[in-house]
């Protein structure tokens, strides 16, 4: 395991608070040579190199050394692992070796590609010797594979034209949906605002005739212009495949009335961009062995499968509880169906060793197994049943503890999971070690954890061992036979039943087969249903396709002849929606087959971008690393810059997490290979991380150790960015946030840290692209933000009906808005007083607007209030004091810090801080009615937006269910079973009619309005609480 981190600063930030820029290395020579000298933490590996060789030279046997180019240095990084450090262009500090010892060694040959390597090893955060080390086939060959197909992704990128190139890389996001609507609203006229250097007032008017054809009919205008249209604050480009008005840049500013800002640029300036990166792959691709190694031949594999009875035997478990019994109880699961009867081990005691030689047996037949049947073990400790416990240690044995006989209590004490068949097909035999888990989730099916991962646990040294054997069944392997087999066996089946029987269920079975395929995804089916669904499996094909997911869960997936049947119906059956689709590659659906019919049907999807974060994390069920996902994942990404970066970033932040730093490390490798232009983009990204978070731990160190004054701290804040090595890492990148704006350098003096738990920094840039524009940032370091980015991803599922780990992450700071709370300390004298002063939100708004623009501001607020009191409810967030929601000068209201969800309101005492449904204010309601107590007018219309975006929601219900069912591995503290999601449910109320779930809703508005008096008291506490 990586060491223990410690709770100083590491040496090599330390420079932010004494000014030393010096530090004292160990430098071991080849020659057995030991120099220790002070060098510039700054200061690249290259030039380090060339101070360790002058110094060298008075030492002995220096002339054995040989040429300095030879050499590079070694050093154990901060994961207790060597890292041999090819790319000598980084700096010392970016390094951060765990201790300040550099080991210099001889370099071998094929640099090209080992500093490719390196690079690639540095920005996954794990060095690709250690993938090379795995003695795993599976691994090898997927790597292998991918290789091939990135440089052949590579070798196609070399021929493309600039123009190509441009659309896969910077191409503005399109929407093709009709705004006739939007466009009448501006009375058919769009203010376009251009920026262009005063050399090219000749090239305006090509642009703007560009412009006309793009947006109007189609006109002859002559040559061609050299210039491209840009938007003017990000690097997108506006082509000429489509209207203007399908800019989804231009479509937000009219939404906003505002006017849009585009930027000539030459297209020479394009193409030198271009010919960099074609000269980046270039320089790899052209150095690397012309004559790759033949693969080796493959295995011979049987065509059918025999028919056998017998499974695994337990051997040994090491590492378990010594002092008590143990058992071990299997089973076999496809998803979360048990196959047949677990089986249970005798009772083993003793001191060291626990044996069990016991075969344990399945009622199945091997025929009958699917190809993605997965073991299951639990080993448990069985003890005499305490009638009272007084002592709280062992809470979490009480947790999971499960009373089986009288007077025995069985507790878990490690769990693992492995599949029966291999990733080529083929049965598994022989002995096999399984490093096993002590960590266990809310919901166990007997102790056993199917929707567990099938990677087991790479701490060896501390897990419980368990040996199993499964039994040789023949000379030659047992293979799951292949598709077309399985469609023979299908259409043997059809031949030989009765047509009859297959016949459609008539209108008698309609009505209940509609009834059952409306429920939503939580709802269970019974035995019967399941008979039924199955039995009318045609009438769901034709009538109800998007029932998919059902007639899945209805298969006896332990019948083979089920599962050909089902196979040969896929084929024909009807592509789904992508939004349908997606609940497909839930844990509950593991074939290959659904899984390939689920990718395929997402495949041509514009929208991949707002799903991307589920389709990471159900990478988690995929139990071989070359599947159909991972594959269309590294395709989508490798065609589109935009999708590639935040994929690479959706990876990157759980390469932590034990159970998928293998998987999660093969696709990124496989990414950086396919996309060589891309590493140095995403290696300044993480590097300019790194130092932010050097900056944050300096921060919290200050105020946790030395209670040092805010003003001090900020100073030394401002004193570390100002350093040469912070200023070089933090300037000139694409954002993290969104890659197509670059960020040019830190703004030092409007930069600070917000009072809060984390101590988040507040980071505010210079926009490289449009001269006086700043875009903020905020780095958060030790808060996992997924849940932050699910919440906001319901958000914008629904947009449209509401307009108007390492554990670290950034947050985009959205301009020209204000806290509730800074808007009523600003207005009030007395801290306590301001949360009551209801006059303050719309004297503000009436500060920023006057007039017409005014009218549309409050227009604006009550749209996106409506919006918001809507999801916050269905949603369930908590912790909505006033400086967790904000207005915009514009008008429009949106909430942020989203740490409480589905319910889990904070509580003091046990008492809920928190008694209403939302927020819903008499300063809210102020604004709304524009200041008139009267005005039932606009407070009624309030209301019936709030109603209509309900219902809107509700439509949306299944596909929200999908996307926090999708989430439920990952890791998220508040959705952690599928009780989680029950509250979304509920607070929809699916399964009523729109009257039934409209009087709910109209119940919980009349409570956030008759109790937002407690509202206004936590805000007054949360004022005087944190004044500044």
């Amino acid at each position: 395991m990586p060491p223990a981190k410690t709770d100083q600063l590491d040496l090599w930030a330390e420079s932010g608070l004494d000014g030393d820029d010096q530090v004292m290395v160990d430098f071991l020579l080849p020659t057995g040579i030991y120099i220790q000298m002070e060098v510039p933490r700054e200061s690249t590996i290259q030039h380090i190199k060339l101070l360790l060789w002058k110094e060298a030279q008075t030492y002995p046997l220096f002339s054995l050394l040989g040429e300095m180019e030879g050499h590079m240095f070694e050093c154990v990084n901060q994961a207790a692992v060597h890292e041999e450090l090819e790319d000598e262009t980084r700096r010392l500090c970016d390094v951060r070796p765990f201790l300040p010892v550099l080991k210099l060694i001889t370099r071998n040959c094929g640099r090209a590609e080992r500093i490719l390597d390196s690079k690639i090893g540095v920005l996954i955060g794990k060095g690709l010797h250690e993938l090379d080390a795995l003695q795993d086939q599976q691994v090898k060959d997927f790597r292998s594979k991918m290789k091939r197909i990135s440089e052949e992704k590579m070798q196609r990128m070399q021929l493309m034209s600039w123009g190509e190139w441009l659309r896969s890389c910077y191409s503005t996001q399109l929407e093709t949906e009709s705004v006739e609507n939007l466009i009448d609203k501006h009375e058919g006229v769009i203010k376009i605002t251009m920026h262009y250097d005063q050399s090219q007032v000749c090239s305006v008017i090509l642009a703007l005739k560009k412009w006309q054809t793009t947006h109007g009919p189609e006109e002859d205008i002559g040559t061609r212009s050299d210039y491209v249209l840009r938007v003017s604050c990000r690097l997108e480009f506006l082509l000429e495949d489509h209207p203007l008005n399908q800019c989804k840049y231009i479509r937000d500013c009219l939404l906003a009335n505002e006017s849009p800002h585009l930027t000539l640029v030459h297209c020479d300036v394009v193409k030198a961009i271009f010919e960099k990166e074609i000269c980046t792959i270039g320089s790899v691709l052209a150095r690397k062995a012309s004559n790759p190694p033949l693969p080796l031949p493959p295995k011979k594999r049987t065509p059918t499968v025999r028919t056998l009875s017998v499974f695994p035997a337990l051997q040994l478990i090491k590492g378990a509880l010594s002092f008590v019994p143990l058992a071990v109880r299997a089973g076999l699961f496809h998803g979360t169906e048990l196959l047949c009867k677990t089986a249970v081990s005798s009772e083993s005691s003793s001191r060291s060793e626990h044996v069990w030689n016991k075969t344990l047996e399945f009622d199945i037949a091997v025929c009958d197994l699917p190809r993605m049947a997965r073991l299951c073990f639990a080993i448990y400790a069985v003890m005499d049943k305490v009638k009272k416990q007084r002592s709280t240690k062992n809470t979490h044995l009480n947790k999971y503890q499960t009373i089986r006989k009288a007077g025995k209590v069985h507790y878990p004490i490690a769990w693992v999971n492995t599949m029966v068949f291999d990733y080529r097909g083929q049965l598994k035999t022989g002995d096999i070690i399984l490093h096993c888990w002590s960590s266990f989730p809310d919901e166990l099916e007997e102790m056993l954890n199917p929707i567990g991962t099938i990677q087991t646990n790479p701490y060896t040294e501390n897990a419980t061992e368990l040996h199993i054997s499964f039994p040789e069944y023949s000379t030659q392997p047992v293979v799951f036979p292949a598709f077309d087999k399985i469609l023979e066996k299908a259409a043997e089946i059809a031949g030989a039943s009765d047509s009859m029987t297959i016949g459609r269920g008539g209108k008698k079975f309609y009505i209940e087969l509609k009834e059952i395929m409306e429920r939503d995804p939580l709802s269970q089916l019974c035995e019967n249903e399941k008979d039924l669904i199955w039995t009318l499996r045609y009438d769901c094909r034709e009538n109800f396709p998007q029932s998919l997911p059902k007639l899945l869960l209805s298969v006896k997936w332990s019948k083979h002849e089920d599962m050909a049947q089902l196979q040969a119906l896929l084929q024909i059956w009807p592509k789904l929606s992508p939004r349908d689709a997606l609940e497909l590659l839930d844990f509950n659906y593991p074939d290959q087959y659904v899984r390939e019919f689920a990718v395929n049907s997402v495949r041509d999807d514009d929208e991949l971008l707002q799903y991307l974060l589920q389709l990471v994390q159900v990478l988690r069920y995929e139990p071989y690393y070359d599947c159909a996902l991972s594959r269309f994942l590294l395709e989508r990404a490798q065609s589109s810059r935009k999708i590639g970066h935040f994929l690479f970033w959706h990876l990157r932040s759980e390469m932590y997490m034990p159970a998928v730093s293998v998987h999660f490390a093969l696709i990124l490798e496989a990414y950086c290979r396919g996309c060589i232009p891309h590493i140095e983009v995403l290696k300044k990204q993480v590097e300019a991380l790194s130092k932010l978070k050097a900056v944050n731990e300096l921060i919290k160190l200050g105020t946790i150790k030395t209670k040092t004054k805010q003003a001090h701290l900020k100073e030394a804040m401002m004193t570390c960015l100002r350093q040469t090595g912070f200023i070089e890492t933090l300037s000139n990148l694409h954002s993290p946030l969104n890659p197509n704006i670059l960020l040019a350098g830190v703004h030092v003096e409007r930069c600070k840290y917000m009072d809060s738990k984390m101590k988040p920094l507040w980071i505010v840039y210079h926009n490289k692209l449009l001269g006086g524009d700043t875009v903020g940032i905020i780095f958060k370091n030790g808060d996992d933000l997924r849940q932050d980015m699910l919440t906001l991803q319901i958000f914008r599922v629904d947009g449209s009906a509401m307009e108007g780990r390492d554990h670290s992450g950034l947050i985009e700071v959205v301009s020209s808005a204000d806290t509730i709370a800074n808007i009523q300390k600003t207005s009030s004298n007395m801290a306590a007083a301001a949360a009551f002063n209801k006059d303050a939100l719309l004297n503000w708004l009436k500060d920023k607007n006057s007039g017409d623009a005014l009218d549309k501001a409050i227009e604006e607020f009550t749209l996106s209030c409506a919006g918001y009191c809507v999801a916050t409810y269905v949603l369930g967030i908590g912790d909505r004091h006033s400086d967790n929601i904000m207005v915009r000068s514009t008008g429009q209201l949106f909430h942020i810090d989203f740490g409480h969800i589905l319910g889990n309101f904070k509580s003091k005492f046990g008492i809920k801080r928190e008694r209403v449904p939302f927020i819903l204010t008499h300063d809210f309601i102020h604004v709304i009615q524009q200041g008139k107590t009267g005005n039932t007018e606009k407070f009624g219309n309030f209301r019936q937006y709030c109603e209509e975006a309900y219902l809107i929601l509700r439509k949306n219900g299944n596909l929200f269910i999908t996307l926090f069912a999708l989430m439920l591995t990952a890791g998220l503290p508040e959705l952690t079973s599928v009780k989680d999601i029950q509250y979304l449910k509920d607070s929809l109320a699916l399964g009523k009619t729109d009257e039934e779930a409209l009087k709910q809703f109209r119940q919980k508005f009349d409570e956030a309005l008759r109790e937002s008096w407690t509202t206004k008291v936590n805000w007054m506490a949360h004022i005087v609480a944190h004044p500044s």
